[in-house]
């Protein structure tokens, strides 16, 4: 017997298929073990010695391997064609070394799609496992896990609120807070533009003024409206013709076919993907046979490929759209490995995949590769030239004909980029000609500043600069995300509080270990370790022996120093120069005290040196001021005439709220978005009162109080609750209303009836009953339903990467668990029990209670960077 072993379930059933019954397929789910989360699991003094231990979760799975390990004649190792993949096999070797179950015959196999062809070929040629491979991961790993365990427990002491930091993720956040800051000292600048609307043989285009009282005229030439309003009106009044028409023949090349990094930049800008569903999604592809390996930097098909999509082409167009000659591509990335092919589909005759976003995924997959190898497109590129009759005004127009589409038949690349002019269609025009002129606009304008990252952008430049590998940019963009250091709105990153300050204190006093250069050329080394051209342990000392002592010095320094240094960092960003040159850092509050950077238990903010005097705060992320910011510290309601406490309206990390008192035991009340922004003194007492006790209720006797919560206003009786529609509710609502309410609530579950609710995505048709499938919110989280079956989302899976697959497999599992409505399982008939002699009776063994299926073991994802 012939044992082979995968990461996946899914791709082991479809590889044993593929093989002869003498052959037995496992998966490992993954990685079968890792580093120990605590300190001594890489000793730098022992020549960085490794301890490994056993996933917990992984026990059933490595027993069944090891079992079968024992009896097997050979074993297999066909994990993917990786660094990741190599590591995965050289553990599960020596974890059944450990046990003693290694067959005497052990051998390593790689394919790049699961076909039967490659797999079946990958069989007939096995190798050793690589040990520089092996390397390259055991100093990623051993790297990445000194830099966490090193670093973080500096941030920790030194900077409250900081979470952790990692080696590329760190530089990664840099780049996201740095386009933050152009963004906030960007100062606007205004500029007008003057566009005539013209008309030739019935078809409309757009000239903009070039040049006017005889000078040439760039974007910021006119700068104010009464310049604008001027050249407007020498436009009316002129009478334009053609005095020249520029065509220039232009051609358009096919981009290459994916490589992961492009794949993610793609599918982010198409249909939408963020990086980690698009793994997700081609990961299910790839395992399905219908892609090839999705993790690769190379941009070459296979010989036998391109011929195919070259066929497939001539097919589906004419000779005209194949190129003469096939296409060949090198990667223009920094650091890139083209080990392996590009992402293609692994048959080219097949333009459709899966369905929902796995088949929108597989077409954007499946026109690249074949536009890759369609011929180029030809355009015509026109400017034409409007004069009047003085010749000291002209007009210009640009635009473009497509002569013959090409690849562009089937395939546009996506930008980040707005839209070019020169693509706007324009008549046919000849020199004389004069368009009817229909409009004259004077537009202001202002320049604009860089725009936030996107993924699909954040992902293009971090392979520009050669900062980590393109296989890890989806963990280290969901681990950004999940540490709060960024947000995303609209797709874009915004840098949270948290994240500028993480960046601002490894730029003060780690420099050199976020810096872009650095960060690339560690790359390089660690990439020349899987070339067989470093030694690991090297790399590691080399690092280290300038790492260590840096984190030592920065430890020993005091909070209030770490405070102070950043202070003066930030100062230019925290205190910037005012217009009327009066002193920035002068507290807004009382006149007399200076501003600073202070450190809290939930992290920096900015205060007035006349504490306890002076109680002005301002967030740390409120650059610019408190003019600014708008905000001028606490501000003074009046006194409660209960307490003779004061009352004051703040601004915290979560947003505005009022406080009772001072000192710790201060009584505090968020602000609901609902209520004005000039809260009153009145409204600030209802607030702090709150839970507001209804009266008991009449059937029970218990009270019901009503509240805002986390998720809003509501009742509360009992451990029942009714959601309330405003924040007013919380203090009008009566007795009989509150009971209606609960009664109401208790009858639909405590959420709005079945159809009121609008779903939170639609994920297609379910690929065995078609019925259509939804994402929909509920009590107790999010769940999908087809409805028929509704099924919860399990907590280890995140609802916006979920798969069309994965919620159809939800549903099946929950049907199968749960009997149809109105029909019962019949119970079972019993059997009359044998008469037993009572020796026989006291011997038999109590029975066993049923044992509950065991939840599938999810493939752990490998290590990001």
């Amino acid at each position: 017997m012939q044992l082979v072993i995968v990461e996946s379930p899914a791709k082991a059933k479809t590889i044993e298929k593929y093989l002869g019954g003498d052959y037995r397929v496992l998966a490992s789910y993954g990685h079968v073990r890792d580093l120990p989360a605590r300190d001594g699991s890489v000793d730098p003094d022992a020549d960085f010695a490794m301890e490994w231990e056993n996933y917990a979760d992984k026990a059933k799975q490595l027993k069944a391997i090891t079992d079968l390990a024992k009896t097997a004649d050979r074993l297999i190792l066909a994990t993917d064609p990786d660094r990741e993949g190599e590591a995965i096999s050289w553990h599960v070797q020596e974890v059944l070394r450990a046990k003693k179950a290694l067959p005497k015959a052990v051998e390593r196999v790689t394919f790049n799609a699961i076909t039967k062809a490659t797999v079946t070929e990958a069989m007939q040629h096995p190798r050793a496992l690589d040990t520089d491979l092996i390397d390259a991961y055991r100093a990623r790993r051993a790297l990445d896990y000194l830099v966490g365990f090193t670093l973080s427990p500096v941030l920790w002491r030194k900077l409250p609120g900081a979470k952790s930091a990692g080696r590329v993720q760190s530089v990664a956040l840099r780049l996201i807070v740095e386009r933050e800051r152009e963004i906030e000292a960007f100062r606007p600048q205004e500029y007008w533009s003057v566009t005539a609307a013209l008309e030739h043989d019935g078809t409309p285009f757009t000239a903009r003024l070039s040049r006017w009282r005889g000078d040439k005229i760039d974007r910021l030439t006119i700068g104010d409206e009464g310049d604008a309003l001027a050249a407007k009106a020498d436009v009316e009044a002129g009478r334009f013709s053609v005095a020249s028409v520029e065509t220039k023949p232009a051609t358009r090349n096919p981009p290459p076919p994916f490589t992961t990094s492009t794949l993610q930049q793609e599918a982010a800008r198409k249909l939408g993907f963020s990086a980690d569903h698009t793994m997700r999604i081609a990961q299910s592809l790839y395992e399905d046979g219908a892609i090839t390996y999705m993790r690769t930097d190379g941009v070459q098909m296979d010989s036998s490929a391109i011929s195919a999509a070259r066929k497939a082409v001539a097919d589906r167009y004419d000779a005209s759209y194949v190129p003469d000659k096939p296409r060949h591509y090198a990667s223009k990335a920094k650091n890139a490995q083209e080990a392996h092919e590009a992402i293609r589909p692994t048959d080219f005759g097949k333009d459709r995949a899966g369905a929902g976003d796995h088949a929108r995924l597989y077409d954007l997959i499946w026109k690249r590769a074949l536009a890759s190898q369609m011929a180029s497109a030809r355009l015509e590129r026109t400017t034409v030239e409007l004069t009047d009759g003085s010749g000291l005004h002209a007009l210009r127009a640009t635009g473009q004909v497509v002569l013959f589409p090409g690849y562009l038949a089937l395939y546009e690349e996506g930008s980040d980029d707005s839209a070019d002019e020169e693509a706007r269609r324009l008549p046919r025009l000849r020199e004389g000609d004069a368009p009817a002129k229909k409009n004259v606009v004077a537009e202001q304008h202002f320049t604009q500043p860089p725009p936030r990252f996107s993924e699909a952008s954040l992902v293009k430049r971090l392979e520009e600069l050669g900062i980590g590998r393109p296989s890890t940019y989806a963990s280290i963009i969901k681990t950004l995300k999940d540490r709060l250091y960024v947000r995303v709105e609209k797709n874009r990153f915004f840098a949270e509080e948290s994240g500028r300050l993480v960046t601002a204190f490894l730029e003060r006093f780690f420099e050199k270990y976020v810096g872009y250069d650095f960060t690339a050329g560690l790359e390089e080394e660690l990439d020349d370790v899987s070339g067989g051209r470093a030694q690991w342990q090297a790399v590691l000392a080399a690092f280290w022996r300038d790492f260590k002592p840096r984190t030592s010095e920065v430890m020993a320094f005091q909070p209030s120093e770490v405070t102070a240094a950043l202070d003066e960092f930030l100062g230019a960003y925290l205190f910037p120069d005012t217009s009327d040159g009066s002193d920035p850092r002068l507290c807004p509050n009382c006149g007399a005290g200076r501003l600073a950077l202070r450190g809290g238990r939930f992290g920096a903010f900015v205060a007035c040196s006349n504490y306890p005097t002076c109680k002005f705060t301002r967030r740390f992320a409120q650059g610019g001021g408190a003019e600014a910011s708008g905000d001028t510290g606490p501000e003074v309601l009046g006194t409660d005439p209960a307490t003779e406490m004061e009352v004051s309206k703040r601004s915290g990390r979560f947003g505005p709220y009022v406080q009772l008192g001072e000192g710790k035991e201060a009584k505090r009340a968020s602000i609901p978005r609902d209520l004005p922004g000039d809260l009153d003194l009145d409204w600030a007492l209802k607030l702090l009162s709150l839970p507001r006790t209804i009266g008991p209720h009449p059937e029970t006797g218990a009270p019901i109080t009503a509240s805002i919560g986390r998720y809003g206003p509501y009742l509360a009786h009992n451990g029942k609750y009714a959601r309330l529609t405003s924040t007013a509710e919380v203090f009008e609502t009566g007795m009989n209303a509150a009971v209606v309410k609960l009664a109401e609530a208790a009858a639909g579950g405590g959420r709005p009836q079945r159809g009121a609710q609008a779903p939170l995505k639609l994920l297609g048709q379910h690929p065995r009953t078609e019925a259509e499938i939804k994402l929909m919110e509920g009590r107790y989280g999010a769940y999908v339903t087809d409805g028929t079956t509704n099924a919860t989302l399990p907590k280890t899976i995140d609802k916006d990467a979920l798969t069309l697959e994965e919620a159809a497999q939800l549903i099946d599992a929950r049907a199968a668990a749960v009997p149809p409505k109105g029909k019962k399982k019949p119970a079972a008939k019993k059997k009359a029990a044998p008469t037993k002699t009572p020796a026989k009776a006291a011997t038999k063994a109590p029975a066993k209670a049923k044992a509950k299926p065991q939840a599938k073991l999810k493939a752990k994802p490998a290590p990001a960077d």
